[in-house]
């Protein structure tokens, strides 16, 4: 979860040796940093003090398959319910958002310090399956079906939009935000024109424009 800084403090021997000032990170490797004074300019290479990471033991759902990873990040961070990063291992490349982080007796929190968090509970999001609940357009909705559409995470959902997927064409009626999507006003968005990304959609409801004649089966 940790990344290289585009900026940091450290003394600059030309123009503060004894206090810090802000330098720009040009480049690292083999454990230094090359970094460039932003009150004078000068370029030198420091060896950054090593931040205490602990390791996290990570589980990933994919649709409806699941599978544990480890990731490292600093100790002092916080994590939260969803947060989003990129996890990395021998078997998959994929951005991630916690679903909720568990605490040693079983507790589930929506946040808390890393060093107090044993099992981070994820769902993967570049590639998501949204569940669509579609009507018959004649209002009968005894006869409503189901289907689930596949789409990468930050396909973009709109009321009253007009969708094809396979033999599936629906015009979205409403859409369920997910409890850890973030920046929505309302878990519920059911005017035209409103819009929810893939990702943060736990359902999606919808109205049968299919050629074909309507059938239950």
């Amino acid at each position: 979860m940790s990344e290289t800084p585009d900026r940091l403090p450290t003394p600059c021997p030309s123009c503060s040796p004894t206090l810090e000032t802000v330098h720009e990170v040009l480049t690292t490797g083999g454990g230094q940093y090359t970094v460039r004074c932003s009150e004078c300019g000068h370029v030198q290479k420091i060896t950054p003090e090593r931040e205490r990471e602990v390791t996290l033991d990570v589980v990933v759902s994919q649709g409806g398959d699941s599978f544990s990873a480890n990731v490292t990040t600093p100790e002092d961070e916080t994590l939260a319910v969803g947060d989003e990063f990129l996890l990395e291992t021998d078997e998959v490349l994929a951005t991630v958002r916690v679903t909720s982080l568990e605490l040693s007796g079983d507790r589930r929190v929506d946040h808390a310090p890393a060093t107090e968090v044993e099992t981070v509970w994820t769902r993967e999001v570049d590639n998501v399956g949204v569940n669509v609940t579609i009507h018959p357009n004649d209002t009968s909705r005894d006869q409503s079906r189901s289907t689930t559409i596949y789409v990468p995470g930050e396909y973009e959902l709109e009321v009253g939009a007009s969708e094809t997927f396979g033999d599936d064409e629906f015009e979205i009626d409403a859409i369920v935000v997910r409890g850890d999507a973030e920046g929505y006003r309302r878990d519920r968005f059911e005017h035209e024109g409103d819009m929810v990304f893939a990702k943060d959609a736990k359902r999606v409801y919808a109205w049968d424009e299919s050629s074909t004649a309507w059938s239950a089966w």
